[in-house]
């Protein structure tokens, strides 16, 4: 009935967010409200926003509200229904078993949006004689019989993937616009950050909305953002009750967010239905949106960013390997668009991923000072003791230091030289570095949190001089050499490792590795590539942070 690919079966998963997983104890399950609450009336010729989810969206009982109590107040009730049938308890298995989601779907029509959240109650038992709720883990096809010590009943128990797909596929067979939301977070910190999930379904939940092709809401990364904003003090006042179930103002903190993922969309969906105080709500910023076929129009350079993608972290032991870098390691939103890839969206193969996570993180049109400054500091903050950290920038950085549309420049070398700017594009005062000066402060921050660097150097350009690739011999790959030599880093000379592997392959054989006239990989050229750098990382020896988890 559904498609699964290989990889995803195989459970090798790139790209991840983050929620809950298997062990629930009895005071993490959501309350189960006594009784089921009649649903309100909607009105049959108006397009309806459909809330399918756990106590979490559901609305609750008193100090346990779930966002989807609030979410009406921002739409206008004369242009559209806001049905929250959301019900505590209930797992993506038993929402489908107890007929709930065959309520919902007699009622769907066509331009109707569906909100899909479960995950929390997902990863209790399969078969008890409290709640026989838990779906199996993982995106496959497995299934385990079972006769419910609840219904009396057999029945046929599948993954979590299984029932979020059966729901996405029911819906847009009715018309409707499936949208998939990972979860909301519950009040646990542990050193100063809060918990983004314990396990994996946020991540199973952004792979089924990918290979679905349905929008995927990262909620779980637009909470974890706003809390640490927020700071642990405060965030304690929205869980009066136990640390999985908000209160008023924790609800509609979390309704607030759901909103602005929705208006990160490309076409924003919900637009046309908001009051006008809820039309201001700004777009989503953060790696919220996923499956989305084209830049959202408006909202400013949030909600684009929401558009590219970026991947989180699992919360869950293992370690990461982050991969920072330009369009040449991540292009655009990572989804091959003009046939162009970089290298580290082919790089998972090269590593045991059951022990490491790889979370790609490079963006498009960045150097290593606009990198620095925009986006390192989500990365940092991700970043754990063991975790490994791959930079490889320096693509863009010749750049003008300061202009009306980038403002990207570095100075040029490895010393501690720097110009003060007023920034034309943020508007702010800057102090500019050498190229060298901000590759030293990847690698200083990053050991600060316990985590290893790995500098590389920018791929050459798809350049020709007398059957040769052109080298650029005192510029940034140089550069990049001596600033890993100032502070004893690890260092993949990837520029020459490039260089060579072209030359040995000639002209001919090089064009299709590229989707552009010089710069961006096409796939066979990221997947080449990413073999040069685990090729490079195999012999630093024992300087390669990766060594334990590098596979043939």
């Amino acid at each position: 009935m559904f498609r699964l690919p290989h990889a995803l079966a195989a459970g090798v998963l790139a790209c991840a967010a983050v929620t809950i997983c298997a062990a629930s104890s009895e005071e993490q399950r959501p309350v189960e409200p006594v009784g089921p609450t009649p649903p309100p009336a909607i009105n049959p010729a108006l397009p309806t926003i459909w809330i399918a989810g756990d106590s979490t969206a559901a609305n609750g009982n008193p100090n346990a509200i779930g966002w989807g109590r609030p979410f009406p107040e921002f739409f206008d009730a004369s242009k559209v229904n806001v049905a929250n049938r959301a019900r505590g308890g209930r797992s993506a298995r038993k929402f489908i078993t107890e007929g709930l989601w065959d309520q919902m779907l007699a009622d769907m029509k066509k331009g109707d949006i569906v909100l899909i959240q479960f995950g929390h109650n997902d990863g209790g038992p399969v078969n008890d004689d409290k709640r026989a709720r838990g779906s199996l883990p993982g995106l496959g096809e497995e299934t385990q019989e079972i006769d419910n010590l609840i219904t009396k009943k057999h029945e046929v128990v599948h993954t979590y993937g299984w029932y979020m797909r059966k729901m996405i596929v029911d819906a847009r067979t009715k018309g409707a616009q499936p949208v998939v939301l990972s979860l909301t977070l519950r009040n646990i910190w542990k050193d100063g950050q809060v918990e983004r999930g314990s396990g994996r379904y946020g991540e199973w939940a952004r792979a089924t909305a990918e290979w679905e092709g349905v929008p995927f809401i990262d909620l779980s990364a637009l909470i974890a953002d706003e809390y640490m904003r927020l700071g642990e003090e405060s965030v304690k006042a929205l869980f009066p009750k136990d640390h999985t179930h908000t209160g008023p103002a924790g609800a509609a903190l979390n309704a607030r967010l759901v909103l602005a993922g929705l208006r990160a969309l490309p076409r924003d969906p919900v637009a046309g239905y908001l009051t006008p105080a809820a039309a201001e709500t700004p777009a989503a910023a953060a790696s919220a949106i996923v499956a989305s076929p084209a830049p959202p129009r408006g909202g400013g350079p949030e909600a684009f960013d929401a558009w590219l993608n970026l991947p989180s972290r699992p919360d869950d032991a293992r370690p990461a390997l982050f991969l920072v870098g330009d369009s040449t390691v991540r292009n655009g939103r990572g989804d091959g668009a003009g046939g162009q890839w970089g290298w580290g969206d082919f790089f998972a193969p090269h590593v045991d991923t059951t022990r490491l996570h790889v979370v790609n993180r490079a963006v498009g049109g960045l150097s290593s000072r606009t990198y620095y400054t925009q986006r390192w500091p989500a990365v940092r903050e991700l970043l754990r003791p063991g975790d490994v950290v791959v930079v490889q920038l320096g693509t863009n950085d010749n750049g003008p230091i300061n202009d009306d549309s980038r403002a990207r420049g570095t100075l040029k070398g490895n010393g501690e030289e720097t110009e003060a700017i007023d920034n034309l594009v943020t508007k702010q005062h800057e102090v500019v570095h050498t190229y060298g000066w901000y590759l030293r402060q990847f690698v200083v921050e990053a050991r600060a949190k316990g985590a290893s660097v790995v500098l590389c150097s920018p791929i050459p350009r798809k350049a020709w001089a007398d059957g040769r690739i052109e080298r650029k011999a005192d510029s940034h790959p140089a550069w990049a050499r001596a600033a890993a030599a100032q502070v004893d880093a690890p260092f993949i000379d990837l520029h020459e490792r490039t260089a060579a592997r072209f030359d040995a392959l000639g002209e001919a054989a090089v064009d299709p590795l590229y989707a552009d006239p010089h710069t961006h990989p096409s796939r066979s050229g990221a997947t080449l590539l990413a073999a040069v750098v685990a090729e490079g990382l195999r012999e630093l020896g024992a300087k390669n942070p990766l060594a334990a988890y590098m596979t043939d």
